[in-house]
């Protein structure tokens, strides 16, 4: 029962903001998952994340403009506050984007740095009105390397302990 609970655990904290698949692998590692399960629900979590929120984003954004103006001040402040994250989004990413499209949208997926990773690359994508069924490829793509750049590792540590 122990490693089914840490396997939800893994695949549910792939599909939050920065945290991602990523963070997911090096989490259920630590709590004694074996690496590669670690690896196949982080990577479910990017493919579910890289298939829906290029979908969703256009909804989010509706419900966060229409709650930004809300009369109940602390909904005011998360909604002006994710407002205010797609715009750094926008501007962290389109040097990457303006310069190699599609690829540079699916290299600033894989760098395995929190500010990176699949959220930030659909709302980048969103934003900057990339075609969605190529943003999905280039998700995808971005958060599978981005997974296995940190699987290595937790892999190695793994074997040698």
């Amino acid at each position: 029962m122990g490693d089914l609970l840490v396997a939800a655990e893994v695949f549910l904290l792939s599909l939050l903001p920065s945290f991602e698949g990523r963070y997911a692998i090096l989490y259920g590692v630590a709590l004694g998952l074996e690496p590669l399960t670690s690896l196949a629900l982080a990577t479910a979590g990017v493919a579910t994340l890289s298939l829906a929120l290029p979908y969703l984003l256009p909804y989010i954004d509706s419900l966060m403009e229409a709650l930004s103006r809300s009369s109940y001040k602390s909904v005011s402040r998360v909604a002006a506050a994710y407002l205010r994250y797609v715009g750094g989004v926008r501007s962290r990413v389109s040097r990457y984007v303006s310069r190699w499209g599609y690829l540079g949208l699916a290299i600033f997926v894989a760098i395995p740095l929190p500010g990176t990773g699949v959220w930030t690359g659909s709302i980048a994508a969103y934003v900057l009105g990339m075609e969605r069924r190529k943003s999905l490829l280039a998700l995808i793509a971005g958060g599978l390397a981005s997974n296995i750049i940190t699987f290595i590792p937790a892999y190695v540590a793994s074997a040698a302990g």
